[in-house]
């Protein structure tokens, strides 16, 4: 496995959208500390972008590598390698060079700024660590679509739908529940319904780390009073390992039985 893992790896970093997706980062890095010099603010505004963004870059670059990659896979299938191998490295390559680009294109520029001398390093490093996280849940999840689909147009179409799902639709139908069943006690629901979404889950981490009472909203708040900040750090740092763990899993486990 590692060995497919480096060359994934590597074949991504000489890609050009690697590239990109790494420059992207970096200037938003040097915009932001130049136009606010604060960086707890710069990094709510990170905030904000890497929620939406990530995922989606996720989900597009590994229903695309998986398909672009299938014939070189389908001849690594005809070696006497084991096929969870194949698609953990496959996977792994592509989560693992996505995760760079994010780490060293926003690091950078903070470092060269001199977050180590101040004290927002912890609110940033959890907002590295949520995206890197993000990365590896919706690459898993875009994986999983692509290998339960023989046509690429279904398995874009279904990996789009499920990013849009999970990060707008979602919060719409949320909002509608709470509206609609008010008059009932929804604490429970709503801690539950926000561990079903990664995106909120990571959303409502960072607000609780940042502790802006303002913009916690209803659901962090319910996180704040029932866990405490630290406690609601741990809850939702295992929700989202949890996240990670099960499409990783699924994956081997539809590789090991799927007939090529």
């Amino acid at each position: 496995m590692l060995k497919i893992l480096k060359y994934s790896f590597y074949d991504l970093m000489r890609s050009r959208w690697s590239y990109v997706y790494f420059l992207f980062y970096l200037a938003l890095g040097f915009v932001l500390l130049f136009l606010n010099q604060d960086l707890s603010k710069a990094v709510i505004t990170l905030m904000n972008v890497i929620i939406v963004l990530v995922p989606l870059i996720g989900t597009i670059f590994g229903v695309m590598y998986y398909y672009n990659s299938k014939e070189f896979t389908e001849l690594l299938l005809a070696q006497p390698i084991r096929r969870s191998s194949i698609f953990l490295g496959q996977y792994f390559g592509v989560a693992g060079s996505l995760t760079l680009s994010l780490v060293l294109g926003l690091g950078v520029p903070f470092a060269l700024y001199g977050l180590f001398k101040s004290d927002a390093i912890w609110n940033f490093s959890l907002l590295l660590i949520t995206g890197a996280f993000l990365t590896l849940i919706f690459t898993a999840l875009a994986f999983n679509i692509a290998i339960s689909n023989e046509n690429k147009i279904k398995g874009f179409g279904y990996a789009v739908l499920m990013w849009l799902f999970l990060a707008v639709v979602y919060d719409g139908l949320f909002l509608m529940s709470l509206i609609v069943f008010e008059a009932y006690p929804l604490d429970s629901f709503s801690l539950i319904a926000t561990m079903f979404n990664p995106i909120d889950l990571s959303r409502t981490l960072i607000l609780l780390k940042l502790d802006i009472s303002a913009l916690l909203g209803y659901t962090g708040a319910i996180f704040k009073q029932f866990f405490g900040t630290n406690t609601g750090l741990v809850i939702s740092l295992l929700m989202l390992l949890l996240w990670t763990v099960i499409p990783i899993w699924r994956l081997s486990y539809k590789a090991k039985r799927k007939d090529f």
